[in-house]
């Protein structure tokens, strides 16, 4: 009895192994990411026209209080130390001091504007899930009839038009001509939170909510026309039963995955959005940063938006065969 239990017991441990393999390299494949993205971005950074330390000197400094300048900027260093530097302190938390301002620490500048850019990236992300799922299970439900057609009409709306167009679009609408929502985020708020986000959420949701829409209407299509589903519906199974149990479980989960890449719009899109609304987040600190030629405010809010993209599809990944048990299978 003891033998066969622990039998019973190895042949539980061996499949969780095998499946945890795949999940450490994909965590091995992150930090490669991660790297990659902290050297091509210190590289173009640094080969960037323009000159920090003349920005910060002026140009009428001389040639002396430029050069201290340069050196206390450690600009005087060689690319590479420089790069080691920056990778090892940013393994700590520490990216050093932003070049403009009061110089304070670009990590206090992250802790204070990156709880904004989370915000409105997971209200965007359920957003466009909530919406694109349900539209696109719709639209593949009622196949090439009017409501079919007018939701595709709408999805190609969301992914043709881009954000720099939609926001002014909405601002003109809601904000100028009806006098419902506000222009941009303001320090004195005389309403709650929410309602200056609405708009950037919306604008921001639009272009993955349109994707997922698209993708959840092919899957759709295409779990309807399976031998199970022919076979549930020659059965007797009720439509609502169909749809809830059989057609939605496996049409779902492509989108799942897709979730993963929309989270990579959201992210380019959100320093658009930040800096249209004038939101406190690393979007619009990243354009202020780069307009200064501010490099460490530069190197680590597109380190911390690459981390978060990472991660994200990291989720993704591990969910993936979690979800499906033909991917669970595969792997193990």
């Amino acid at each position: 009895m003891g033998r066969n239990q622990e039998e019973a017991d190895s042949g539980n441990i061996q499949p969780a192994l095998k499946l945890l393999r795949p999940i450490l390299l994909r965590l091995v494949y992150a930090l490669v990411s991660l790297l990659f993205i902290s050297a091509i971005t210190f590289v173009a950074a640094d080969l960037a026209p323009g000159d920090a330390a003349r920005i910060v000197a002026g140009e009428k400094a001389s040639p002396e209080a430029y050069q201290m300048i340069r050196k206390q900027m450690k600009l005087d260093r060689p690319m590479w130390e420089r790069y080691g530097s920056f990778i090892a302190g940013a393994v700590k938390g520490d990216f050093g001091n932003s070049y403009h301002g009061i110089k304070e620490p670009v990590a206090v500048q992250l802790k204070a504007n990156l709880p904004m850019t989370l915000r409105i990236s997971l209200w965007a992300i359920l957003l466009a899930a909530f919406v694109g799922i349900s539209l696109g299970l719709l639209a593949g439900l009622k196949e090439n009839k009017p409501l079919d057609r007018l939701i595709l009409g709408f999805s190609t709306f969301g992914v043709t038009v881009p954000n720099f167009v939609l926001g002014p679009l909405l601002v003109l609408i809601f904000a100028t001509k009806l006098d419902k929502l506000p222009t941009s985020w303001a320090v004195e708020r005389v309403a709650p939170d929410y309602y200056y986000l609405i708009l950037p959420v919306i604008i921001l949701s639009l272009r993955p909510m349109a994707t997922l829409t698209r993708l959840m209407r092919a899957t759709t299509i295409d779990t309807l026309q399976q031998e199970f589903v022919k076979l549930a519906t020659a059965k007797g199974v009720p439509r609502p039963r169909l749809i809830l149990r059989h057609v939605m479980p496996n049409a779902i989960l492509p989108v799942v995955t897709a979730i993963g890449t929309s989270f990579g719009f959201l992210l380019t899109g959100s320093f658009v959005v930040e800096t249209f609304f004038l939101l406190p987040g690393i979007g619009h600190e990243a354009i202020e940063a780069i307009q200064k030629r501010d490099t460490p405010v530069i190197l680590a809010t597109t380190l911390v938006a690459g981390a978060m993209f990472v991660i994200v599809n990291l989720i993704v990944d591990i969910l993936q065969p979690i979800l499906d048990p033909r991917i669970r299978e595969a792997q193990i």
